[in-house]
């Protein structure tokens, strides 16, 4: 299995629930939630071993329309 990735999204006003929609579609996503805060959206998501995180995200995610900036996390196996 793949290392988690954590991914937050903020949106652009009023569509934070259109874009959580396009991402449920893609089916890329192993856990979402609606945020307070900076942020609208968080995922997790799982990126396949042989792909390269920033491609990987700029391809299946960050053309989703009303995303605004996000903040991508790579997650280490330390225990």
């Amino acid at each position: 299995m793949s290392t988690p990735v954590i991914v937050q999204l903020r949106c652009r006003p009023g569509t934070t629930y259109e874009v959580a929609e396009a991402i449920i579609r893609r089916e890329i996503h192993s856990e979402l939630y609606s945020t307070s805060g900076d942020y609208d959206l968080i995922m997790k998501l799982y990126i396949p071993k042989d792909e390269d995180v920033g491609k990987y995200i700029n391809a299946h995610l960050l053309d989703i329309p009303n995303i605004d900036r996000s903040l991508t996390t790579l997650t280490f196996k330390a225990f």
